[in-house]
């Protein structure tokens, strides 16, 4: 079976997206990624004033501070966070995705992903290595004309942001992040 060139240049590529991400994804200590986690929840909620009362009914905030993404053709994305129950870590996370189709370039961004209801946060701790769209879909809000919330997808067990240093993005989703658990020390 022949593979196109630009199939085959993607998979040429994936080594030296592989070498561009790893220097950046280094593993916080466990002390270091509760502080990133706080200020990432923080800066939200700066940004995002309807959130506040989304996270205050939250069962549980999963929190990613950076989640890098690049590609060229092909990508992927990593980032660590952590499960918050009661604003206290119980659990940290990995966040993974890989992707084919028109890519280029990177960036970095925050992700925090909110269960609204006891059922959909234990699925979420129950399972070992739970995919979004898979396991679970995580409505992505967005920011409407005029800077407000879309709050059609309010009423979902699962809620979605996904900000970087200038409030929300545009054009993410969360589809096919794939979330493991890991162990900090």
């Amino acid at each position: 079976m022949r593979m196109s060139i630009p199939v085959r240049l993607s998979f040429m590529l994936l080594p030296l997206l592989a070498i561009l991400i790893a220097p950046t994804v280094q593993s916080a200590s466990k002390v270091e990624l509760d502080a990133r986690v706080s200020a990432t929840l923080e800066r939200l909620q700066e940004h995002e004033r309807a959130s506040v009362e989304l996270i205050q009914k939250a069962s549980g905030i999963l929190v990613f501070p950076r989640v890098l993404k690049a590609g060229f053709g092909l990508g992927g994305s990593t980032g660590e966070g952590s499960l918050l129950v009661n604003y206290q870590p119980v659990q940290y996370y990995r966040t993974t995705s890989l992707s084919i189709g028109l890519q280029i370039g990177g960036q970095a961004s925050s992700e925090v992903v909110l269960f609204m209801t006891d059922d959909a946060l234990e699925r979420f701790r129950e399972s070992d290595g739970w995919e979004a769209g898979v396991d679970g879909s995580i409505a992505l809000i967005t920011v409407g004309v005029g800077g407000d919330i879309d709050t059609h997808n309010l009423q979902s067990p699962i809620i979605g942001f996904i900000f970087g240093n200038q409030g929300l993005m545009y054009e993410l989703s969360f589809e096919g992040s794939k979330f493991w658990k890991i162990h900090k020390e």
